[in-house]
């Protein structure tokens, strides 16, 4: 609460604009590849019997595609 006293304006910091430019230059694909990526180092783990290597690289399916998606939005609504 206190942030949104600091930021009356609710504009994003120079970081955050940084970052978002920077990931912008990346296709939408390579996040789509990373997820695929880790669902099938996933599978292979869990057919080489490591069981709990596989569940933590399987909970990396879901931020990669949130990635994608946040960098989609960026694209194409740009922000502040």
């Amino acid at each position: 609460m206190e942030d949104l006293m600091n930021n009356p304006g609710l504009k994003e910091g120079e970081m955050t604009k940084k970052i978002e430019n920077e990931t912008a230059k990346l296709p939408s694909k390579f996040y789509l590849c990373l997820g695929i990526s880790a669902m099938i180092g996933a599978a292979v783990l869990k057919c080489c019997k490591r069981n709990h290597d596989a569940l933590f690289v399987g909970q990396w399916v879901a931020p990669f595609l949130l990635f994608g998606i946040y960098n989609k939005i960026v694209k194409t609504e740009g922000h502040d």
